[in-house]
């Protein structure tokens, strides 16, 4: 298989909102992780980081202008790869030890970092068989209510276990923005495997469906309007009442 030029490897597409989304285009779309950037007065904020193959600070020089909080919305392998190259670095408790030490296991790559996941290869020296995400202890541990505040935009945590337990949401009621995380987005989700998890994603998206969003940007495909939220949150509900 071919192999990307690390210049290549990221996308840059600006939003509205001062909303840039970041992704890797060489990754299958099933397995990309959006990254978001958000601007904010006094400091920024990055939602999740990526797989973590190529330098995220050296090709994207947005990413560390400014002082910047590198927020993951839970630590599966395509969300906090490059999470170590920042000094400000949150999570829920429920997943710091897992940032601190981030085995191949506990981030899922051992199941999912293959070939298979890529249209070009990272370049050299990636190996998907070696492929391991790099240590990045949290600096600031999130709790479900807290706030992370960028000076004149406020976002809110809001815990959605589900997906992983320290799964989290982000959402700036001021714009009605909400960043989902893998909880929820437009396309096929993966859920848990056990009747705990399947609760807890039931309780999650229960309340994601209340928020009066008005634009979602989720962890993985295209953002979406608030008609779309409660559209797909509502067939995903009416389909666990029948199952």
């Amino acid at each position: 298989m071919i192999r990307s030029r690390p210049e290549d490897w990221y996308r840059l597409r600006p939003l509205s909102d001062g909303v840039t989304w970041i992704d890797e285009p060489h990754i299958r779309e099933f397995y990309r992780c959006n990254i978001w950037h958000v601007r904010g007065r006094d400091r920024d904020m990055l939602v999740d980081s990526g797989m973590g193959v190529v330098s995220l600070r050296r090709w994207v020089p947005r990413v560390s202008e400014r002082p910047l909080d590198a927020v993951a919305s839970h630590t599966h392998f395509d969300h906090i790869g490059c999470h170590h190259e920042f000094s400000c670095r949150l999570c829920h408790a429920a997943e710091a030890a897992i940032l601190a030490d981030p085995t191949r296991a506990a981030t899922f790559a051992d199941k999912y970092a293959t070939d298979d996941i890529f249209t070009r290869l990272p370049p050299e020296p990636y190996e998907s068989a070696r492929y391991e995400v790099k240590s990045a202890p949290a600096t600031r541990i999130l709790q479900d209510g807290d706030a992370i505040d960028l000076g004149d935009r406020h976002f809110e945590v809001i815990h959605t276990p589900g997906h992983s337990p320290g799964g989290i949401a982000l959402w700036e009621r001021a714009s009605g923005i909400l960043f989902s995380g893998d909880i929820v987005y437009d396309g096929p989700l993966i859920e848990g495997s056990t009747p705990e998890e399947d609760r807890q994603y039931i309780d999650s998206m229960k309340r994601l469906y209340d928020l009066p969003v008005r634009a979602v940007h989720g962890g993985h495909f295209p953002s979406y309007d608030g008609a779309r939220h409660r559209q797909i949150i509502g067939s995903w509900l009416a389909a666990k009442d029948t199952a």
